[in-house]
């Protein structure tokens, strides 16, 4: 913040505020925050019923925690902003004279327009800019601990993953199997308990897998289907996704040839990810691979993970696509996601993998290939 000349940062992303406080509630559907002077400690200011749970998880003392009256939530003359903006002006967060910048995550899915508007109501003077992601991309690099974090969270994606193919039958209706998911991800096995994703389970079916972001309904699984899963399991709010295809009955030649370049499109991606390469050349490996079985992808085919949050499990820094500049370091997270997606149907393949001195190190250890359910 100093280098980049910022008086203070306003966080409302909960995965930077988890980050940045360790605090830890379903509280983001109202307007939350912390303020964080550049020089000096940070400030978390919540709604007043979640300002008392804020001495449960954060680790901040609760001269720093600010509770804004119940009256403002949900209001249309006032807001919650217009408090915490006085409060943060009062407490010397914010200084407004032409000489202070104060940077806010104006990209953060739960900072409202109308929180961004009472800062600037608030500062006649000082310059609001935007933070760019910051505490996005100081959480990169993940620490030995987070990383344990990380390993956990593969073990939990591995059982809801096994959960998820054995239920996966002709005859099932899709919400009975993300019912088998769901419990897998919470459950305790060998002291290792679930939490709750950033995203609900992603099941397209049938036609509709030729599109990623469909969650399930009730309808009954026939023979001849495929279906592209996708979920994740959680540990202490650290995700590893993960995500397979199954096939339910013979799969068809174009699905089988398809499954075949994409495995060993991942083999090459992986292959590539070592400290000093760049996003730009993970994706290169991998397209160079299927582009010889007349392929094409055009989205990206991975992204840098961590903590998460509703409704998002990914860090939104650094994407494995073209032209991404960034050079991988040990420490790094990345869910690699080789979505095929074709006119009525697709394949689709991801690992979550830790980028290590050598070779990135896999958070499960599913099998690569199509599965078959008979």
């Amino acid at each position: 913040m100093v280098e980049r000349g910022w008086s203070a940062l306003v966080v409302a992303d909960p995965a930077n505020l988890y980050y940045l406080t360790g605090y830890n509630a379903w509280s983001f559907y109202v307007p939350q925050c912390a303020v964080v002077p550049a020089r000096g400690q940070p400030h978390l200011f919540l709604r007043a019923m979640d300002a008392h749970g804020a001495r449960h998880t954060a680790v901040l003392p609760e001269d720093r925690i600010h509770a804004y009256p119940e009256e403002l939530v949900h209001r249309p003359d006032v807001h919650p902003y217009d408090h915490i903006a006085a409060l943060a002006r009062e407490l010397n967060l914010f200084v407004d004279n032409p000489d202070e910048v104060v940077a806010m995550e104006l990209d953060a899915h739960h900072l409202p327009v109308r929180g961004f508007l009472a800062v600037q109501r608030a500062l006649l003077h000082a310059r609001i800019v935007d933070s760019e992601e910051l505490v996005n991309w100081v959480r990169v690099v993940k620490s030995p601990a987070e990383q344990d974090e990380m390993r956990a969270a593969g073990q939990v994606a591995e059982r809801a993953m096994t959960a998820a193919l054995a239920g996966l039958r002709s005859g099932r209706r899709e919400c009975d199997v993300v019912a088998d998911i769901q419990a897998a991800q919470t459950v305790s096995v060998g002291g290792v308990g679930g939490d709750y994703p950033a995203l609900v389970p992603l099941l397209p079916t049938g036609d509709s897998a030729d599109t990623p972001h469909l969650t399930w309904t009730d309808r009954v699984l026939r023979r001849g289907e495929a279906t592209t899963i996708e979920l994740a399991g959680v540990r202490n709010r650290y995700h590893a996704p993960l995500a397979r295809t199954v096939c339910l009955g013979p799969p068809s030649a174009k699905l089988l040839d398809c499954a075949a370049a994409t495995a060993e499109g991942m083999e090459a991606a992986l292959g590539s990810m070592k400290p000093g390469a760049a996003g730009a050349d993970v994706h290169a490996a991998f397209t160079r691979v299927i582009a010889a079985h007349g392929l094409t992808k055009e989205s990206r085919i991975g992204y840098s993970i961590g903590v998460g949050f509703p409704p998002d499990w990914g860090e939104r820094t650094v994407s494995l696509r073209a032209g991404e500049e960034t050079v991988l370091e040990p420490g790094m997270a990345f869910h690699v996601i080789l979505g095929m997606w074709m006119d009525g149907w697709a394949y689709e393949l991801s690992e979550s993998v830790l980028v290590t001195e050598h070779l990135p190190e896999p958070l499960t250890s599913m099998p690569r290939q199509l599965i078959v359910n008979e």
